[in-house]
């Protein structure tokens, strides 16, 4: 499906500014769905405004929906939608006409023009919502109901004299809190004139006893929470609906969000609403999990302190032995355990388990080349990013690279040394060459006895699911390849392919 900005650049004739106040708008137009108990569709005017196209839609979470096929990108000649023409023309809500039987569902339909607020000036329409409710589920509306559609109405006002979305506002979070979590709706002095259930409930749990219609919320709020502490600033602005803010208070273990939205009819401030979430549950799993994260980054220190104790006392055998064979396994192994240490290190400061792997292979590449004998004198380079790893591929693939680096110095004698990195969607794929002495006579890779050659292979293939080849160059050298599979995003949906 294309996104609105698609839409908008291909069909409209709206610039970046209308784009962005059009972007700010459905971020947070669910709030307008579930007040009005309707499906929302924003409908932009086409190019030579000879028609319109659809290019977002909402339903909502508070009743039936109207639409159970996706709208988007649909198009609608003028003259066929008359509401959504008058909207435009006239510049005012338009609410006239019988329910609409056409689909075997009685729909109401609304029109909203949205205008998009400029300093110094009337400001500019740049679309118009089509507001449907199902009316299949009428009923007698009762109190919640009545103050819902009230503040949607206030809403839609708004919206037509460019007066929400908030301009200069922080964006909403994701989490915030949504309609139904609970809502309070304030007169313009800031007390309750209506509460929610789950309003009451969330401010129960906070310790209040008495009703909270009637009463003035930012001064309940702080005496619940602040007793013995100064107040916060934030609270008060916020529980008094004096702006688009939101915040969070705490008092007998129970967390609450709050989030206003003032209500500026007119020109002037008629109230809020005021959006309530119990987050206890939800800070409490967040602080279980920066607990958790600080645990395993401990560990990893940890670790990374014990390799290296491990590498310090290898390098101390080292020393000790007359044997250059023993001596030179022993300081390989200490390079190895080295390379290890590097990883653990990284992820000891990480957030979480993904590293920016370019430190790493910068690491690895300098340690190779301070080890590699001085008459050698080549400083291995590398080529493109690797990006962001998770950890079980991060620690084979710096093993990997140290092997291949230091067989390269050691038995290449080259003069360049280079690690090439290219990306791919789904693969890693690492190139290292150098233009050494090359590959010895019959080489075949499936009957090497070298150690550093079976790691190598092992990790790779074995460890990664990937692909090892290892070819003479052309124009001298050998070239060593590295193709491993990726997966596309973490669980979380961060992605974490190379960059």
């Amino acid at each position: 499906m294309p996104t609105l900005s698609d839409l908008v650049a291909r069909h409209t004739a709206l610039d970046e500014a209308d784009l962005d106040w059009l972007h700010s708008l459905v971020s947070d137009w669910q709030l307008l769905a579930d007040l009005s108990f309707a499906d929302l569709i924003l409908w932009a005017p086409l190019l030579g405004e000879n028609g319109w196209i659809a290019i977002a839609q909402m339903r909502p979470t508070t009743g039936p929906t109207v639409y159970h096929d996706d709208i988007v990108g649909s198009v609608a000649a003028r003259g066929e939608r008359q509401l959504i023409d008058t909207a435009w023309n006239e510049r005012r809500i338009c609410r006239e006409g019988d329910p609409d039987w056409s689909t075997g569902v009685p729909v109401r339909e609304e029109t909203i023009p949205v205008r998009r607020a400029v300093n110094g000036g009337e400001g500019r329409f740049l679309a118009v919502i089509q507001r449907s409710t199902n009316l299949s589920s009428a009923r007698t509306p009762s109190r919640l109901e009545l103050t819902y559609l009230q503040s949607a109405s206030d809403l839609a006002q708004m919206v037509a004299e460019g007066r929400f979305p908030f301009s200069g506002e922080e964006p909403i979070l994701v989490r915030s809190p949504r309609v139904g979590d609970g809502l309070l709706r304030l007169d313009r002095a800031g007390r309750v004139t209506y509460a929610s259930p789950n309003a009451l409930s969330a401010y129960r749990r906070l310790g209040l006893h008495a009703d909270l219609v009637g009463a003035e919320l930012g001064r309940v709020t702080a005496t619940l929470c602040y007793s013995d502490e100064p107040i916060n600033e934030d609270l008060m602005i916020v529980a008094s609906g004096r702006a688009a803010k939101e915040t969070e208070v705490e008092s007998g273990g129970t967390i609450v969000q709050l989030r206003a939205i003032p209500l500026i009819v007119g020109g002037g401030r008629i109230g809020a609403l005021v959006l309530i979430r119990d987050v206890t549950e939800l800070r409490r799993r967040e602080r279980e999990l920066m607990t958790k994260d600080a645990t395993i980054r401990e560990i990893h220190h940890r670790v990374k302190n014990n390799l290296q104790t491990v590498a310090a006392l290898l390098r101390l055998q080292a020393r000790r032995l007359q044997v250059p064979e023993g001596r030179e396994a022993l300081e390989e192994a200490v390079r190895r355990v080295g390379s290890i240490a590097i990883v653990h290190e990284t992820l000891s400061h990480a957030p979480e388990e993904f590293v920016d792997f370019d430190q790493i292979a910068d690491r690895v590449i300098a340690m190779a080349g301070e080890v590699s004998s001085p008459e050698v004198g080549v400083t291995p380079r590398r080529v493109g990013a690797f990006g962001v790893l998770p950890s079980l591929i991060a620690t084979p693939v710096a093993m990997a690279l140290t092997e291949l680096l230091q067989n390269a110095l050691q038995h290449g004698r080259p003069k360049r040394l280079q690690v090439v990195v290219e990306p791919e969607a789904e693969r890693l794929n690492v190139t290292v060459w150098d233009d050494g002495l090359g590959l010895p006579a019959g080489f075949d890779l499936d009957s090497s006895t070298s150690l550093g050659l079976q790691i190598v292979r092992t990790l790779v293939e074995g460890e990664l699911s990937g692909r090892l080849t290892i070819e003479p160059r052309l124009e001298g050298g050998t070239e060593v390849v590295l193709s491993i599979p990726l997966p596309p995003a973490d669980s979380a949906g961060r992605v974490v392919r190379a960059v």
